[in-house]
């Protein structure tokens, strides 16, 4: 069996440490103020994981222990689900849907949603210091790892990503602009998944540089494929509301490039990324596993 088989064998293991690590990161239910507790873990229910495990696989490829990544696994997630629930809000994209159920601000309210969101970005920071080694060495390679998801979460990455696209809206962008748009608002998140192992593990120069490649590839054929697939699935297959983004007037690959050379672009583009860990050992196999996966989606 190889290594990225293997992978595939690990993944109940992982996400049954995802899960037990965020259950223990969440506010208990019933714990005031109740429903924002009910609130904040509606929210971390369901979603595919993808964030996490691309953590733990960067984790395999450069040697690191999983009980170092539970945390930042966690807390990756955590601010993804947070940016879900604000990007779903009425004053940004406005959708009653998400991973299938219905939307923070549709079982409760606007003011729920806010406040859900706020609670989850910081609690995806508090994680990460429960546990503040006591060697200096691991500490500072913790502050990297902080590092990595602040720059990702803020203006100059998933924030500032949301904030050009809905300025962005109704205008015909240059690719460069929608390049570096996405980059941020989808691109930056992923690439934090791989930027967080390379703080703890700190290695080689050349390591560095393909796991950096891969994560910012794998970013862009991302988004790229999540354009794509908002013209050809279904609302029930993306567990989102589809047609969103023509609806909306959004800036999107296929609308920039055309549907054909859209899909293209994401091919060559996932293609490149796994191409990126080339230089890398079979430890990389399960990178090069969860790129092929994420290819293959269709929501």
């Amino acid at each position: 069996m190889n290594l990225a088989a293997s992978f595939a064998t690990r993944l109940p293991a992982y996400r049954s440490r995802l899960d037990a690590t965020l259950d223990r990161a969440l506010p208990p239910l019933g714990s005031d103020p109740a429903a924002l507790h009910e609130a904040m873990r509606y929210t971390c229910n369901g979603g595919k994981r993808l964030r996490a495990l691309l953590v733990y696989a960067a984790g395999e490829a450069l040697g690191l222990d999983a009980g170092l990544l539970d945390a930042p696994a966690v807390a990756v997630e955590l601010i993804h689900a947070y940016s879900l629930v604000h990007d779903d809000l009425p004053a940004m994209d406005d959708d009653d849907l998400r991973r299938g159920q219905p939307t923070v601000h549709k079982v409760w309210d606007d003011a729920m949603g806010v406040l859900v969101g706020d609670a989850l970005q910081t609690l995806a920071f508090e994680t990460l210091t429960r546990d503040i080694p006591a060697d200096g060495e691991a500490a500072r390679r913790l502050l990297g790892v902080i590092a990595a998801l602040g720059a990702a979460s803020g203006s100059m990455g998933m924030v500032g990503g949301q904030a050009v696209d809905i300025e962005s809206e109704g205008q015909r962008i240059p690719l460069e602009r929608l390049q570096s748009l996405h980059a941020r608002k989808t691109g930056a998140l992923i690439l934090a998944c791989l930027k967080m192992p390379l703080a703890l593990a700190a290695p080689s120069a050349d390591v560095a540089t393909a796991l950096t490649d891969y994560g910012r590839l794998l970013g862009l054929a991302y988004q790229i494929q999540d354009d794509v697939l908002d013209i050809t699935q279904s609302t029930e297959q993306l567990g989102k509301t589809a047609g969103k983004d023509v609806a909306q007037e959004k800036s999107t690959y296929p609308a920039l490039l055309g549907f054909d050379a859209a899909k293209a672009l994401a091919e060559k583009t996932f293609a490149d990324a796994r191409s990126a860990l080339a230089a890398l050992s079979d430890k990389a196999d399960g990178l090069r596993w969860l790129a092929l996966e994420i290819e293959g989606r269709n929501h």
